[in-house]
């Protein structure tokens, strides 16, 4: 089995359960518990955060730890909104995000009473920071966009909406980085960032585990409340096992980023020249993109039965995000891209990891060329 639908979760690394398994074993005591287990439980947890905090160059007190992305967006996006509607009602964000992002708006909006404006993306799923800067009122008080599209790999110019965005200081800036970390490098500071999302299994940690960085000074009204962990921030017992193996695995993967980064993104151009040039096959993911993912249609098929066939033949990919890939509509990724229905219904995800090779590549390629003629003789 070839795995290529890292975008949708990855594999935890060995070193990354060990932990996980000795912290449960070894140090299960309550992080808040006076005791002897509970403040070694707490040590760990404050490690771990000095461990991310400082490959992000941020401060510790600046990380929350989550149960993942979806959290993390909820908090960020709802947590900011309500804490600064005094300041004003308006949000800003793209038609292209997360579920988790764009139901988050919807709720504000249906329940509390905001108005949202979603901004349109060009062929390639870009954004364009005029745009942006002319959908700013007097009653915006935050913008929220992913970085790196989960569906098509597209990389947002973060840094330069940032940057615009301190003419603006009353306005929070979220972003999802969820699809980027370990991937695509975000200084968060240089790029103007207030909060910004990250989740755990997206880096090969596991599932259920994530963090917030909140710059110092912006407040979050808490969506979870109860015994005031996190700073106040998020209530609820803190994962420990899951802290400690998080901090390892985004350890592991920022040195895999430097020692591998190049490699992948070999193996992600040649993915790419080969499927640009199969008259079978229209390519959704612009060549400048991340350097792990490809969203592809094969006019003609669905989707879901290329996914079925390559799966027989030993390759796990997806469709969709793997959040709306059961829902059977067409991507309102590539819809907002300009993309029809009959060609969103068909597209499929190839998303890589530093452990993916040429050779598996290649193997993929040859798969493709025996899989598509054999299904369109089908269809037809």
């Amino acid at each position: 089995m070839i795995y290529f639908d890292n975008s949708a979760t990855t594999k935890p690394y060995e070193e990354v359960l060990d932990s996980f398994v000795k912290v449960n074993r070894e140090y299960y005591g309550n992080p808040s518990s006076l005791h002897h287990y509970g403040g070694k439980a707490e040590q760990l947890m404050t490690s771990a955060r000095q461990q991310i905090a400082d490959g992000l160059s941020v401060k510790p007190s600046e990380i929350i730890f989550t149960s993942g992305g979806t959290e993390g967006n909820n908090l960020a996006i709802k947590g900011a909104a309500l804490e600064y509607k005094g300041r004003g009602n308006h949000m800003i964000t793209s038609e292209i995000e997360h579920s988790s992002v764009q139901n988050s708006m919807k709720q504000l909006e249906e329940k509390w009473g905001f108005q949202v404006t979603r901004l349109p993306v060009d062929s390639n799923g870009m954004v364009c920071p005029d745009d942006l800067e002319k959908a700013i009122t007097d009653k915006t008080i935050l913008v929220s966009l992913i970085h790196v599209s989960n569906e098509v790999g597209t990389i947002q110019p973060i840094k330069e909406i940032g940057k615009m965005l301190k003419k603006y200081p009353k306005i929070i800036f979220h972003v999802d980085h969820v699809q980027g970390a370990g991937k695509v490098v975000l200084p968060l500071h240089d790029s103007g960032i207030d909060l910004c999302t990250f989740s755990a299994h997206k880096f090969h940690g596991l599932k259920g585990t994530g963090f917030l960085y909140k710059r110092s000074g912006i407040r979050l009204e808490p969506i979870f409340t109860g015994g005031n962990q996190e700073q106040t921030w998020r209530s609820g017992t803190e994962n420990t096992g899951g802290i400690v193996a998080m901090a390892k695995a985004f350890r592991m993967i920022e040195e895999n980023r430097v020692k591998k980064g190049h490699s992948l993104l070999k193996v992600r151009e040649f993915l790419y020249h080969e499927l640009e040039n199969n008259d079978h096959i229209i390519v959704h993911t612009p060549k400048k993109a991340a350097p792990h993912i490809i969203n592809f249609s094969v006019p003609g098929l669905k989707g879901e039965v290329l996914v079925h066939a390559l799966e027989e033949n030993g390759f796990m990919i997806s469709t969709t995000s793997a959040c709306s890939s059961k829902e059977k509509t067409p991507s309102q990724t590539l819809k907002a891209m300009g993309v029809s229905d009959e060609m969103a219904l068909g597209a499929v995800r190839i998303s890589l990891s530093y452990e993916n090779t040429r050779t598996e590549a290649v193997q993929f390629l040859e798969a493709l060329k025996e899989v598509i003629p054999r299904l369109k003789s089908v269809v037809r």
